[in-house]
C-alpha cells in the first residue's frame, strides 16, 4: 500500500505571490525525489479550465452574478477533486492546488456577500471529505498588492479588476477563516523576501509533516 498522500493549498488575495511559491516548493520537492502534482483553481481538468475561461477571461462572462460565479466555482472543484485530487492522494502523492475551497468562503462568500450557510453547502457539496492537511495563507497590504500587479504589465482577469474595497474584505475574509483554522491555515508575511517565505513554508512541512520534508 502507497503511503497516504499530502494535501497542500496556497491561498490569498491577488499579488501575493502565490505561484512564485508553488513553484518554489514544487522544485524542492522535485529535488528529494517527489513527483508533486500541481493544480490551479478554477481549472486543473480540461473541463475545469473551460470554465475557467468563463470565470476569468472571456467575454460572456463578464456579467455574471455572484450566485453564478459560486457554482462554476463549485462545479470546477468538484471535477479537480474527482478526477485528479483524489486519485493522487491514494497513490500516495503530494498535491499542492493554486486555491481552493477557502477562496470560495472569501471571495464569494465574504467579498460577494453570500451567506455563509450557502458556501458552506457547497463547497462540502464539492469536495465532500477532501480537504487540505495544510495551507499556506499569504498575506499581504492592499497597496503593495497592487504595486506588483502593476509591474506585472498584464491584463487585469475579470476578478482582479474589482475594486479595492472587494480586495480589502478579500484579506479581512481571509484572515478571519485563519482564526477559525489556526492548526491547518498559516498565515505568513508576504511582504517578505521569496526567501524567507520559502524558508518559512519549508519548517511548517517539517513541524506538520516529520520526516516526510525532513531529508
Amino acid at each position: 500500500m502507497p503511503n497516504p498522500g499530502l494535501f497542500l493549498t496556497f491561498e490569498g488575495s491577488e499579488g501575493c505571490g502565490k505561484s512564485t511559491q508553488i513553484r518554489i516548493l514544487a522544485q524542492r520537492l522535485r529535488a528529494m525525489g517527489h513527483m508533486p502534482l500541481v493544480l490551479r483553481e478554477p481549472g486543473g481538468t480540461p473541463s475545469g479550465e473551460v470554465i475557467r475561461h468563463l470565470l476569468k477571461h472571456a467575454p460572456e462572462g463578464a456579467e455574471l452574478f455572484a450566485e453564478s460565479e459560486l457554482l462554476l466555482f463549485a462545479a470546477s472543484r468538484a471535477q479537480l477533486v474527482r478526477e485528479m485530487i483524489l486519485p493522487a492522494l491514494a497513490e500516495g502523492r503530494i498535491v499542492v492546488s493554486d486555491r481552493f475551497l477557502d477562496s470560495t468562503t472569501v471571495y464569494q462568500g465574504v467579498a460577494r456577500r453570500i451567506p455563509r450557510n450557502v458556501t458552506d453547502h457547497l463547497n462540502h457539496l464539492a469536495v465532500g471529505s477532501c480537504l487540505p492537511q495544510l495551507t499556506f495563507l499569504l498575506d499581504l497590504d492592499l497597496a503593495t498588492a497592487r504595486n506588483r500587479m502593476a509591474q506585472r504589465e498584464l491584463t487585469l482577469d475579470r476578478i482582479e479588476r474589482e475594486p479595492e474595497e472587494f480586495f480589502q474584505s478579500v484579506r479581512a475574509g481571509y484572515l478571519a477563516l485563519a482564526l477559525e483554522a489556526p492548526g491547518r491555515i498559516k498565515v505568513l508575511d508576504a511582504s517578505q523576501s521569496e526567501a524567507q517565505i520559502a524558508e518559512d513554508i519549508w519548517q511548517h512541512l517539517i513541524k506538520s509533516s516529520g520526516s516526510l520534508f525532513s531529508q
